[in-house]
């Protein structure tokens, strides 16, 4: 694709300074007013616009929503920041040593402590609150890192005492005010636009130092023009002397322009590169290279308080109770002026009767001089009263701003947060007010905190990886519920606790997890107390195994011996049925010989024969009754010794059980 015939006469500033302009036009004429009548309704500043009335005299502005604004910021901060970790590493699955994963993050963790990270964050949650969206610049920084040390000298006899000095880079989150930041209209967000840029006023030094090092062009520079709408505060005296309006831009460049600007070819296919472009006071080219760093991301992070579809600009604090403010404004000063008419004493005079050049003043300790009697020429009168229903007409309009914002003060929503309402009502009630504060907190972690925090550890991975070994890390937020919700959750785990015996195997758990969502200074002393008192003894756990194994060994001898008893009973009771089924053979044995002897031929001993075989047939019959006898008796014997001998045994295992 070739490039556009009128761009060729363009320089790579001045393409980028018409962009800048295009969306500054687009701003201005569309979020501007808004913008600072948030900023001046939240600081409580009055201005000749905010007027309701043409005979409205107060000034006076509700800090109702400056206390919705502190209050939502406040709690999205405790929800982030109160733990002390607030963000967490994971390693592939298949990596099973957490050394590396601890270090970073406590590497990252001091780091962003001593940048002030935390400060910075809280800024661009306000600047969300008040203005709708929250933006931050990722800024690389050289510093001096100076630590005190020891030497020795002269061989080791004396120590010197002095400073280490290392070099190294630092990541720093820089908040941008949305005056001072200017994005493609039609984008979403920052990965999509052409490009995003941050205009604002700068030291004069600060661009001279970085000239000095190399990192900006040697160009003369000079004072930048006077221009209000970039100031923080635009009703201060604005100082003009040694400011740079200092331009930088941050996305997709024509690779021809970007050509021209540095002097040689850029290694890139597509018609349009990555570039980091810094421009001083709107045409001086201080700085132009494709993107340095190694992930090609922008330097710039930013999440709207509340979406709104299709818009970069969100929907802040100050716009949801917008409204409800004028209102409580309106009905306030109001009031102020019936006060002014209420209060102070005036007179109704005969102009007529005064004397010639008296002033009709109305004080303490004043002399009126009257041509005849005062009763008749002075009265004094008033206006009426003010309607007092106007502190509940104002009452309801703060609940209106806490309705619209979801903040809860001190005095809460009316019968919700103060004892007047049920159980029941309170939880609904901080039931959809947390919703609301988890709603924002998932937004401001996944659109802001995230992506900084895996931006500035690319960075020191490419800037320092001395310090911060090259790896493919996830990072996870580790955001908590806020005070509000903390605090709910435990008084309803409270009530839990009451409902169950101090014996339950839940009752520890439940204590524990009170003691962590209490705000305490001491919680992690006291959370390593009672996991040290849920560990057992070692001495008591080395008695309660050698009483185990004592107990054991003894079971096993009583079933040993119980099992041997068994054996010799099977074994007596194994000859004994033996020796009954040798009887009957014995028996026949017998028989035969008691028929069989002393007999001779004949028919006597024929007769003697048959009678002796009928007697030894009926006391063989008697014997096999008695012996039938015999072993039913012995096998009722063995049955009852066999339950005699399950019931000990079961006897001696059941306590252990």
């Amino acid at each position: 694709m070739e490039l556009d015939p009128l761009m060729m006469q363009q320089t790579l500033e001045d393409w980028v300074v018409n962009k800048c302009e295009d969306w500054r036009d687009y701003y201005e004429s569309n979020y501007e007013k808004m913008h600072d009548e948030y900023y001046r309704l939240w600081r409580g500043i009055w201005a000749p616009e905010d007027q309701e009335r043409a005979s409205e005299r107060s000034r006076i502005i509700s800090p109702a929503l400056q206390q919705a604004v502190e209050s939502n910021v406040a709690e999205l901060e405790e929800a982030t920041f109160g733990r002390g970790k607030w963000f967490d590493i994971t390693d592939d699955t298949n990596d099973k040593e957490r050394q590396d994963i601890m270090y970073l993050r406590n590497k990252l963790t001091e780091d962003f402590e001593n940048c002030k990270v935390r400060q910075a964050v809280a800024e661009c949650l306000i600047n969300a609150a008040v203005f709708g969206c929250g933006v931050g610049e990722i800024t690389l920084e050289e510093i001096k890192e100076m630590a005190p040390a020891t030497q020795p000298i002269m061989d080791g006899q004396l120590q010197a005492v002095g400073v280490n000095i290392t070099d190294r880079v630092v990541v720093k989150l820089n908040p941008v005010l949305p005056q001072n930041f200017l994005v493609d209209p039609v984008a979403t967000c920052v990965d999509d636009a052409l490009g995003v840029a941050i205009d604002e006023f700068v030291g004069r030094h600060h661009v001279e130092l970085l000239q000095e090092n190399g990192t900006y062009r040697d160009e003369y520079v000079g004072n930048a023009a006077p221009d209000t709408n970039l100031e923080p505060d635009q009703d201060l005296t604005i100082y003009n002397d040694d400011k740079v309006r200092l331009t930088k831009y941050y996305g997709l460049v024509p690779k021809e322009l970007l050509e021209d600007a540095l002097g040689e070819k850029v290694e890139e296919e597509s018609m349009y590169v990555e570039a980091i472009v810094v421009i001083a006071n709107g045409g001086i080219l201080l700085k132009a290279e494709a993107n340095p760093y190694m992930m090609k991301d922008r330097p710039v992070v930013a999440f709207p308080w509340d979406v709104v579809p299709g818009r970069f600009w969100g929907r802040g604090v100050c716009e949801k109770g917008y409204n409800s403010q004028k209102a409580l404004d309106t009905e306030l000063r109001a009031r102020i002026d019936a006060l002014s008419l209420t209060i102070h004493p005036m007179m109704a005079i005969d102009a007529t009767r005064l004397p010639r050049g008296s002033k009709p003043e109305v004080r303490p300790g004043k002399m009126i001089l009257t041509n005849g009697d005062p009763r008749e020429v002075l009265q004094p009168f008033t206006f009426g009263n003010v309607n007092q229903n106007t502190f509940v007409q104002a009452g309801a309009l703060q609940q209106m701003v806490q309705q619209a914002t979801g903040a809860v003060d001190s005095a809460g929503i009316a019968g919700q947060v103060n004892g007047e309402a049920t159980a029941a009502g309170i939880s609904m009630s901080l039931g959809a007010i947390i919703k609301r504060h988890k709603r924002t907190l998932i937004n401001f972690q996944q659109s802001f905190l995230l992506p900084f925090v895996k931006k500035a550890a690319h960075r020191y991975m490419q800037f320092d990886p001395e310090n911060y070994p090259v790896k493919d890390y996830k990072f996870n937020a580790t955001s908590t519920l806020g005070i509000i919700a903390r605090e709910y959750e435990v008084t309803q785990m409270v009530q839990l606790l009451q409902t169950m015996k101090q014996d339950s195997p839940l009752y520890p758990v439940l204590i524990q997890s009170i003691i962590d969502n209490m705000n305490l200074s001491n919680r992690e002393e006291l959370l390593q107390m009672l996991q040290q008192a849920s560990q057992p003894n070692p001495e008591q756990q080395k008695i309660a195994e050698e009483t185990r194994q004592a107990q054991m060994a003894f079971q096993k001898s009583q079933t040993d011996a119980l099992s041997a008893q068994a054996q010799a009973d099977n074994a007596r009771a194994f000859k004994m049925r033996a020796e009954t089924e040798a009887i009957p053979f014995e028996l026949e044995i017998d028989k035969i010989k008691a028929v069989t002897t002393n007999l001779d031929d004949g028919v006597e001993d024929e007769r003697e024969f048959q009678r002796r075989l009928s007697v030894a047939d009926r006391t063989l019959k008697e014997r096999e009754i008695d012996i039938k006898e015999m072993q039913a008796k012995a096998q009722l014997k063995q049955q009852q010794e066999a339950k005699a001998a399950e019931a000990q045994l079961l006897a001696a295992i059941g306590p252990k059980q």
